[in-house]
């Protein structure tokens, strides 16, 4: 099984930069996805063991870093760690730790005072996670569990973001269509496509 938000990326050659902090001897992206894949269905089988996840405290800093660890500590050295460069996307390193405590303390208020339907919650969470950008790789991939890990606290499934709906390019390409709608916050398309799968 592969990831269908990376699958379009096939036999290209990772560059010396791409490969910094890089745990296995790999060289092609088809290789690092396949990789990153396995670790990522390890942490999965991880957090969403029911004795875990009825413990566990998701909104919470720790919980969030030990989270992207195990997604990627056998994949990347600074795996569970927030970046301490600039990225293109994502805010300023100084910024990350505030803003994800800014974001996890909104999320228990929106929870508590049922601000939000369980399902937007998670979403607005996801997005705004997405945005902040905290590590140097696997964003989106960490923001998707942690929504999902977010939703079934509440009572709600995990999200299946589109599985099976489209070529895996096409996924992508709407999942990065929608995050965009929300950075203006019309969050509809997020929506549809989180609870979108092939019938």
């Amino acid at each position: 099984m592969a990831d269908p938000f990376r699958a379009h990326l096939g036999d290209i050659l990772l560059t010396d930069d791409e490969k910094r902090g890089l745990i296995p001897s790999i060289s092609t992206q088809r290789e690092l996805n396949e990789f990153e894949f396995s670790n990522i269905m390890s942490a999965r089988d991880w957090a969403l063991s029911l004795r875990r996840l009825n413990k566990a405290e998701i909104l919470n800093v720790s919980y969030l870093l030990e989270l992207h660890r195990r997604m990627f500590n056998a994949t990347w050295r600074w795996a569970g760690h927030f970046r301490t460069t600039e990225k293109n996307i994502g805010v300023e390193p100084h910024r990350i730790g505030p803003d994800v405590a800014s974001l996890l303390g909104d999320t228990q208020y929106w929870i508590e005072n049922r601000v939000y339907p369980a399902d937007e919650i998670a979403l607005r969470f996801h997005h705004r996670l997405v945005g902040i950008h905290p590590f140097p790789n696997g964003n989106g991939r960490h923001a998707r569990l942690a929504a999902d890990i977010l939703a079934l606290k509440q009572g709600r499934p995990a999200f299946p973001w589109g599985s099976g709906t489209a070529e895996p390019a096409n996924v992508r390409q709407a999942y990065l269509g929608a995050l965009r709608r929300a950075d203006n916050q019309d969050y509809q398309a997020l929506f549809q496509f989180a609870r979108s799968r092939k019938p």
